[in-house]
């Protein structure tokens, strides 16, 4: 996979972390979750480009 096939993704990546932390924190109020959202996030991301 190519660098800019790969940086579009990491960028499509981060309009679900941004409303989605925005969301989780909303329903549970507390970090905690919204840190286990984006970690969560990140490996769904990378297993993307690595693959």
């Amino acid at each position: 996979m190519d660098i800019p096939r790969k940086l579009g993704i990491l960028i499509y990546t981060a309009v679900p972390a941004i409303v989605g932390g925005g969301i989780v924190y909303h329903f549970f109020g507390s970090f905690v979750q919204v840190i286990v959202f984006e970690i969560l996030l990140v490996l769904a991301a990378l297993g993307i480009i690595s693959s």
